[in-house]
């Protein structure tokens, strides 16, 4: 399995001699052939700004960065497929910040392009070329004709066009989960927020957070829309915007005012769950679905990412719990970095997380931060490093009743939970 590196202009090559490596935390390691799959649909390969890739040569088994106006590459996997490393490599300019994308290490084999990363769920409701370009433009006009003044369907558009948001596409394209922003502020301060940051922060946001408190009227407009069939979700939470229970109220009478009209579908919120009498008014309006964002289970890792604003890991688990005991089909967001989510305190820590908080699924999802930055943040690994395909088999094992997973999923119908009727 040979280097594969990117030139100044982006154009990507493999190496004819030099052995791939990767990273694990701050480490590099070797790949093993058991790690790699090739490289899947829907994934694309990018060059790393201010990097040198580093390697092994075979004759020394020295590593090695490769010299020249050269960049390591990663892959950026679609949803359904959980990394096992970052890419090998060397920053130039250590001030430099990667771009906030999550970054899998690749390797040129077999005359074909591997990544090390293992297959956690079905990737084709997420894959992009699944999602019809054309119609979707199409059926942007006929959504924002119909509802002028709505402007959630103008906010949504712009994710869905711009920045393609599949959960915004979805919405316009009435399938699978779509979107429904309701909060412009947070309760959380989050080193890696993907919609807001800091001006000294020294990498920007890569999309923009909605600027505006919708009306209840709105939210239903968009809710009904959407909850056409048996199997669509819509979820309050998204990139775009804040913690959504910061906006309980609105929540609250439009779930009641959807449900006095329809039974159709499941709703789902996105959070952070710091604010326990806000979810617990959500849970109790009617919510069929709760996924919670998390990088950790033990506290000082947790708060030295979320920055929790009057709240704590400790309320977490206790709006989990009460979703859970309420028929709510609980999952976590779980926010994975190769080197740190597989270290032996992590993995202990989550297990028993998750048997506390009555988890029905664990939803993989690599992490978008620039590596040294994120190291740079958290506690010191106290433990052995398990690695991320042992991490996953442990799971399996000692949570059998847990799915694991990537994204949102409408719940075994054993486990539905009662639509609440307003």
């Amino acid at each position: 399995m040979y280097l594969v590196y990117a030139d100044e202009k982006g154009n990507i090559f493999d190496h004819s001699e030099l052995i791939g490596l990767a990273r694990s935390g701050d480490m590099v390691v070797e790949i093993f052939p058991e790690e790699l799959i090739p490289l899947p649909e829907g994934a694309t390969l990018v060059g790393l700004p201010g990097t040198r890739p580093v390697a092994m040569d075979p004759d020394t088994g020295e590593m090695v960065a490769l010299p020249g106006n050269v960049q390591a590459v990663g892959a950026l996997l679609p949803q359904g497929f959980t990394r096992l490393h970052i890419p090998s490599y060397v920053k130039t300019d250590k001030a430099q910040v990667l771009p906030l994308f999550g970054y899998s290490a690749v390797v040129w084999k077999d005359d074909g392009f591997y990544v090390a990363a293992d297959p956690s769920d079905d990737p084709d409701k997420w894959d992009p070329l699944n999602c019809d370009r054309t119609e979707l433009r199409v059926q942007v006009d006929q959504l924002q004709h119909k509802y002028p003044d709505n402007r959630l369907y103008q906010h949504l558009s712009h994710c869905a066009l711009q920045y393609e948001c599949l959960t915004a596409s979805n919405t316009f394209l009435n399938r699978w989960e779509g979107a429904v922003p309701v909060s412009y502020s947070c309760n959380a301060g989050c080193f890696g927020c993907i919609s807001e940051q800091p001006d000294d922060s020294g990498f920007p946001a890569p999309q923009t957070r909605m600027n505006f408190k919708p009306t209840v009227d709105e939210v239903v407009q968009v809710m009904l829309e959407h909850l056409k069939t048996p199997e669509s979700i819509i979820s309050f939470g998204q990139g775009c915007e804040g913690e959504p229970s910061t906006q309980a109220k609105i929540i609250v009478e439009a779930m009641r005012e959807v449900r006095r009209q329809t039974d159709m579908g499941y709703i789902n919120i996105n959070t952070n769950a710091g604010l326990n009498d806000h979810i617990r008014a959500i849970v109790d309006a009617g919510l069929d679905l709760m996924r919670v964002s998390t990088i950790s289970a033990l506290d000082d890792h947790y708060n030295a990412y979320y920055r929790p604003r009057g709240y704590t890991l400790s309320n977490v688990e206790k709006s989990l719990r009460y979703a859970s005991e309420q028929g709510v089909y609980t999952s976590i967001n779980y926010l994975i970095f190769p080197g740190v989510t597989d270290r032996e305190e992590e993995v202990e820590a989550m297990v028993e997380f998750a048997r506390r908080s009555k988890l029905r699924l664990i939803q993989m999802r690599n992490l978008n931060i620039d590596p040294e930055s994120y190291l740079s943040l958290i506690p010191k690994a106290q433990g052995d490093i398990l690695g991320m395909k042992q991490m996953l088999d442990i799971f399996r094992e000692e949570l059998p009743d847990v799915v694991i997973g990537s994204y949102s999923h409408v719940p075994p119908a054993h486990l539905a939970r009662p639509k609440v009727r307003a």
